[in-house]
C-alpha cells in the first residue's frame, strides 16, 4: 500500500531544489508540513496563491550577503499576507562524494554567496571557487558526476538528500551568519491587539516633493515608534518613483503606531500592510546579545 501524498493545506512552498536551506527552514519552523520546492520566488508565491501550498517559505534577508534580491520587488503584488517570520542559521558545510578527503579537492562550487561567506576556508585550502545557480543544486552536481576533486559548500541537509559526505562543518566565516525568512499565506493572519507583541511589515511611496522621506518618517519619531527596517527600491526603472518597504514594532491598532502610520499616509501616496505578526523569539535573543556587548 503506497503512502499517499501530503495535503496542499500540510504544505509549505520554498524556493530552490531538496536541501537548500529555504528547505532546511521549513523543516525547522513547519516539522509537521511538507516542504514543496519551487523553481523560483515567483512559483513560490504563485503556489500558495493558487493553493498548491498552505504557506510560502521566503528569504528576505541575510546577516552576511544583506537583503535577497528580487524580495522586495514581488512582495507588493504577490496578493499574499506575511503571518509570520523565522530565523535561520546559517552553517555552511564542504560536501563531496563519499571515499574523497580534503587532499583530493581542487574546486568547490556553491551559489556565489555562500562561496563569498567561507572565503577563509578556500584560500586555506587553495582551491578554485566557481559560482553556480544554488547550494542544493551544486550539492546534486558532484553526486551525479562522482568526482572527487569537486566539493561543493552547502548544507548538511543537502548531504542526506544526495548522499554525499561533509568533510568540514561550520565554514561560515562569520558565526552570526542568518537568514531572515517571513512565512506568507493566502488571507491575513493578525493577533488581537495586547495578545502578543506584534511586528508591522508595510510598503508605501512618498510623494514627489523635498523632504517627503523626512517628514513621512517624522511621525514614527514623534510617537516612540520602533523601525527595525527601511529599504528602497525604484518602481518600474524609475529614478523619481520609489518605493519603500518598511519594518516595525507595534501593532496597527496601537494608538502611537496609528497616529504614525496617519502621519505617514499624508505624505504618500500608497501605504500598504503586508502582515502583523509575532515577532519570532531571535529578536529578542540578538538584542539581549547586543546588550551584553
Amino acid at each position: 500500500m503506497t503512502a499517499s501524498a501530503p495535503s496542499a493545506d500540510r504544505s509549505i512552498a520554498f524556493q530552490g531544489m531538496p536541501g537548500a536551506y529555504s528547505h532546511l527552514a521549513c523543516k525547522a519552523a513547519f516539522p509537521d508540513f511538507a516542504p514543496l520546492p519551487c523553481a523560483s520566488f515567483e512559483d513560490a508565491f504563485a503556489a500558495v496563491r493558487d493553493g498548491a501550498a498552505r504557506y510560502g517559505m521566503i528569504p528576505i534577508d541575510n546577516s552576511v550577503a544583506g537583503r535577497v534580491a528580487d524580495i522586495h520587488h514581488l512582495l507588493p503584488d504577490s496578493g499574499l499576507h506575511i503571518i509570520g517570520e523565522h530565523f535561520q542559521p546559517v552553517h555552511h558545510h564542504l560536501l563531496a562524494v563519499p571515499g574523497a578527503t580534503i587532499a583530493d579537492i581542487r574546486e568547490v562550487r556553491s551559489h556565489v554567496h555562500a562561496l563569498g561567506q567561507c572565503r577563509k576556508l578556500i584560500r586555506e585550502l587553495g582551491i578554485t571557487p566557481v559560482v553556480a545557480a544554488d547550494t542544493a543544486g551544486s550539492a546534486r552536481e558532484i553526486a551525479e558526476r562522482g568526482d572527487k576533486a569537486i566539493a561543493a559548500i552547502a548544507s548538511g541537509l543537502a548531504a542526506e538528500t544526495y548522499g554525499l559526505v561533509s568533510l568540514r562543518a561550520n565554514i561560515e566565516d562569520a558565526a552570526h551568519n542568518t537568514t531572515r525568512f517571513i512565512v506568507m499565506a493566502r488571507e491575513a493572519v493578525v493577533p488581537p491587539l495586547g495578545a502578543v507583541p506584534a511586528v508591522t511589515s508595510f510598503v508605501f511611496k512618498v510623494r514627489n516633493v523635498p523632504a517627503a522621506l523626512y517628514k513621512a518618517m517624522g511621525g514614527f519619531a514623534t510617537n516612540g515608534v520602533n523601525m527595525t527596517k527601511l529599504e528602497s527600491y525604484m518602481v518600474d526603472g524609475q529614478f523619481a518613483a520609489t518605493q519603500f518597504y518598511a519594518e516595525v514594532e507595534g501593532h496597527p491598532e496601537d494608538r502611537s503606531l496609528r497616529l504614525a502610520l496617519d502621519e505617514l499616509s499624508f505624505f504618500s501616496r500608497e501605504v500598504r500592510i503586508m502582515g502583523v505578526y509575532p515577532p519570532h523569539p531571535f529578536r529578542f535573543e540578538h538584542r539581549e546579545r547586543m546588550a551584553e556587548d
